[in-house]
């Protein structure tokens, strides 16, 4: 076998590179970024160090930048190399020294030979001044927390006392938590079979259909899986079935349904429900049937635009209505890093006139008595109570459900306005929530 003429390493670094130039500079989300650019190394690697340069990339990159006369003179590529190497030394348990030496090749890789002295010269400045340079980040808190400044505005505006706590939860790994299908398997008995094969997990006592693991793991170890008796699902994402109060043959719309997640689960929790999912196009749609088939579960599946009924609705009205609204995904930021890079602050404002649209669409297919639930992956009050407000101000045929309260919903669950906020690092441990629950009183006029 040939020998590679590449130090060990700088393949996988060059990899995350691009992935991390992806993201950074041409906008793509780092999963559409890692499914191109980790071909040059191994994938679990290049996964970990795109990953984490993305998530302490608004604090690497200033120190770095700090280092270069004119970081916009310097090639994309090559500062985004930069960004992986300055993690690698900074994060991982590598040498430094290491990092630097397979930056150079990795600079190679990428078409940079010209840059391969700048990238050695500014990498090894970079260890030996790396304490000060990101002292001077850390003097601020967006510095500090990586995070962009309008964010920070916002969490500190939003929730002054905790606001801390979330921008540190965000750069925590994130756990692994799956969803049982309960109407298969008990909890027990599947913790048993984790357990069997040497996988540690433990049961979250607050949500029955819920096991986190100890260590993540591939998908493909877990048992059951492809037989449908297990998903992957944060448990804070598990409460919406529970909110829904199914009860067998209910007509029931899960709009915005894509990838599927939630349409298994309430199939899972009440199969005599007649349900439909829909969302705005065939390929979207195409992964809630993907996710349907695993679980051996049928729905009724249209592409359709929930603002726009017309698009899908026979007239026959819903009992139940779930809508998993689009929103700004502010609350799982410990899983998608890339969310501190693409999103803006002018992008709540826009979602939430979108989610009041689609709000108001699903009112108008609820059968009178129905109940309809609310909910997003956002911590912003713009995309949640404001957006519940503006609705029932504007509805009057519908009011807002009684639901239980915060901490009874989920440990460390706020009671607001217009319904429960879950904030990622609070006792419960998921991911950022909002739930609201909203119910017809009467018939339209």
């Amino acid at each position: 076998m040939a020998k590679t003429p590449w130090a060990p390493g700088a393949p996988a670094l060059a990899a995350a590179a691009r992935a991390v130039d992806a993201v950074v500079f041409r906008g793509e989300s780092v999963d559409a970024a890692l499914s191109t650019a980790d071909e040059m190394g191994e994938r679990a690697a290049v996964r970990a160090i795109a990953l984490g340069t993305v998530r302490w990339y608004l604090r690497l990159a200033p120190a770095i930048e700090s280092l270069l006369q004119r970081p916009e003179g310097v090639a994309k590529s090559v500062r985004s190399l930069l960004a992986a190497a300055a993690h690698q030394i900074e994060y991982s348990r590598n040498a430094p020294e290491l990092t630097a030496h397979l930056a150079v090749d990795a600079a190679r890789l990428l078409g940079e030979e010209r840059s391969t002295g700048l990238v050695n010269a500014v990498l090894r400045r970079f260890v030996a001044e790396r304490e000060v340079r990101l002292a001077k980040v850390d003097k601020t808190l967006p510095g500090r927390t990586a995070h962009p400044g309008w964010l920070v505005k916002e969490l500190n505006s939003a929730w002054p006392d905790l606001a801390l706590s979330v921008l540190e939860a965000n750069n925590a790994h994130p756990p692994m938590t799956l969803r049982i299908d309960l109407s298969r398997i008990t909890r027990e008995a599947y913790i048993a079979q984790l357990t069997s094969k040497g996988i540690e997990s433990q049961g979250i006592q607050w949500m029955p259909s819920a096991v986190t693991l100890i260590r993540p793991l591939a998908i493909s170890e877990l048992p059951g899986f492809e037989e449908g008796f297990v998903s992957i699902q944060d448990a804070g994402a598990q409460l919406a079935a529970r909110l829904l109060d199914l009860h067998p043959g209910q007509r029931v719309l899960d709009a915005c349904a894509a990838p599927g997640g939630k349409s298994g689960q309430l199939l899972e929790t009440e199969p005599g429900i007649e349900l439909t999912c829909v969302d705005l196009t065939a390929e979207r749609m195409a992964l809630v049937a993907e996710n349907l088939a695993r679980l051996k579960r049928t729905a009724a599946l249209v592409s359709g635009d929930m603002r726009d009924p017309a698009t899908f609705f026979d007239g026959q009205p819903f009992e139940r209505i779930l809508v998993d609204a689009p929103c700004s995904s502010t609350g799982v930021i410990r899983r998608h890093p890339d969310i501190k890079l693409l999103r803006r602050a002018t992008d709540a404002a826009a979602f939430a006139a979108e989610q009041l649209e689609i709000l108001r669409a699903a009112a108008s297919m609820l059968a009178p008595g129905g109940r309809l639930v609310y909910s997003t992956c956002s911590v912003l009050p713009t995309e949640n109570d404001a957006v519940v407000a503006r609705f029932l101000e504007r509805e009057p045929a519908m009011s807002a459900a009684a639901m239980p309260a915060g901490g009874a919903l989920a440990p460390g669950g706020l009671v607001r306005p217009g319904g429960v906020q879950l904030l990622p690092g609070a006792r419960a441990g998921t991911d950022g929530f909002y739930y609201a629950c909203l119910e017809k009183t009467t018939a339209e006029s």
